[in-house]
């Protein structure tokens, strides 16, 4: 964890938000929808390769921390996408192709305190 100049820590966390119904409605493999937030986690790194809580996620490579969160379908995930944009959250929307359809997003890392408010209604992926 990085240190703060005041003395206390701050965890980076890199947050991916699944759309739950891709497994329970549409009877998506779960290989298939694991990898999709795999495309969006590496995707957002990728974007902000240069942004330098990525480089210090990244610095930390044994201990990176991620939540994976689900949204209970694709009209909940395109509303929080369009929210985290309004509020410059940097992330990734993980469209499939060739269906061009959104399936999960990824947000770059980020101090868990700035982000987790926008996702507080999303629970843990199960």
């Amino acid at each position: 964890m990085a240190t703060l100049s005041s003395g206390s820590s701050r965890r980076l966390v890199q947050y991916v938000i699944v759309r739950s119904d891709l497994i329970h409605t549409l009877s998506w493999p779960l290989g298939a929808v694991i990898t999709q937030a795999c495309h969006a986690a590496t995707a957002a790194i990728h974007l902000h390769y240069s942004d330098p809580d990525t480089q210090e996620y990244l610095a930390e490579l044994d201990s990176m921390h991620k939540i994976v969160l689900q949204a209970p379908d694709e009209a909940s995930l395109s509303a929080l996408s369009s929210t985290l944009l309004e509020k410059d959250i940097a992330h990734k929307l993980w469209m499939e192709q060739p269906e061009n359809i959104p399936t999960c997003l990824a947000l770059k890392p980020y101090p868990k305190e700035t982000v987790q408010p926008f996702l507080k209604k999303f629970k843990l992926f199960k």
